[in-house]
C-alpha cells in the first residue's frame, strides 16, 4: 500500500452509500484514477467542495489492493468560480470532461493530456470562445493521432477546391470526391490555424457561420471516435 500525491482535475463523481462519494480524476502523473472520497457528502467536510467536477486540485491519494484509491486529502489549485458560476460555460466544461473522461486511460499518466485540460479550464473560465470546445477535441484529437487531414483530398490527394469533411473517410475531399459534410474555406482555415499552433488565433474568430462549422466538424470527429455521443455537447444543442 502506497500514499502519494500528485495534482488532478476532477471529471466526474457518483454518490456511494450515506455520506461517500466516488470520484473520476485525471492527474498529472498518473492518468486517470478512480477514487473514493469517504465522507465528503457530510455538511461538516473539510474537502467536499474541492472535489466536485471541473474542480483542480493538489490531491494525497492512498493506493490499496483495491481499484478504487481513497482520498486523503484534497486542496484547490484553481477555483474556476466564473465557469462554475455561468451554465453555459459549465455546460461547455462538462464536454471537455466527458470527452476526456473517455479517452485518459486509467494508470497511464499523460501530462500533454493534463496540460490540455487545464489550460482549455482555465481559458473558458477567462476568456470564453465560441471555438473553445470545438478547437480542444480536434486538439484531443491531434494528441491522439486522429485528427481529420485538412489539406489534401483524402481520396485523389487533390489540394484544390476542398469542399466537403468526411470524419469516416478521414478528412476533406474535394469537388470531384465529395461526401459527408459541407466546409467553407473560412472554416478550413480555423481548424488548420488550431492544428498548426495558432490556436490563440483561432479564438478570436466571430464569424458564427464558420464557427458552427468548425463545431459541427470537430463534434461529428471526436463522437465517430469515441464511438459514442458526447451527451454534454447534444443537451447544449437541444437548449
Amino acid at each position: 500500500m502506497a500514499l502519494y500525491r500528485d495534482q488532478a482535475v476532477v471529471l466526474h463523481t457518483w454518490k456511494l452509500g450515506e455520506a461517500d462519494r466516488i470520484v473520476a480524476l485525471l492527474t498529472a502523473g498518473h492518468g486517470q484514477v478512480r477514487a473514493v472520497a469517504k465522507g465528503v457528502r457530510k455538511t461538516h467536510s473539510k474537502f467536499g467542495g474541492r472535489l466536485e467536477p471541473t474542480c483542480h486540485i493538489d490531491v494525497q491519494l492512498h493506493k490499496g489492493r483495491s481499484d478504487l484509491q481513497i482520498v486523503t486529502q484534497a486542496e484547490s489549485l484553481d477555483t474556476f468560480a466564473s465557469l462554475r458560476a455561468d451554465p453555459d460555460r459549465f455546460a461547455e466544461a462538462s464536454a471537455l470532461l466527458e470527452v476526456v473522461e473517455r479517452l485518459a486511460p486509467e494508470g497511464e499518466g499523460d501530462l500533454r493530456r493534463y496540460d490540455m485540460l487545464v489550460g482549455a479550464l482555465r481559458t473558458l473560465d477567462q476568456r470564453p470562445s465560441p471555438l473553445l470546445v470545438p478547437a480542444f477535441f480536434l486538439k484531443v484529437l491531434a494528441h491522439e493521432g486522429l485528427a481529420p487531414a485538412l489539406d489534401a483530398c483524402v481520396r485523389c490527394e487533390s489540394t484544390g477546391h476542398l469542399v466537403a469533411v468526411d470524419v469516416g473517410e478521414g478528412g476533406v475531399l474535394c469537388d470531384d470526391c465529395r461526401r459527408g459534410r459541407p466546409v467553407s474555406e473560412s472554416a478550413l482555415a480555423v481548424m488548420r490555424a488550431v492544428l498548426g499552433g495558432h490556436l490563440a488565433t483561432a479564438l478570436e474568430v466571430e464569424d458564427a457561420r464558420a464557427c458552427g462549422e468548425v463545431d459541427a466538424i470537430a463534434t461529428d470527429a471526436i463522437e465517430y471516435h469515441l464511438e459514442r455521443r458526447v451527451r454534454s455537447r447534444r443537451v447544449m444543442e437541444q437548449a
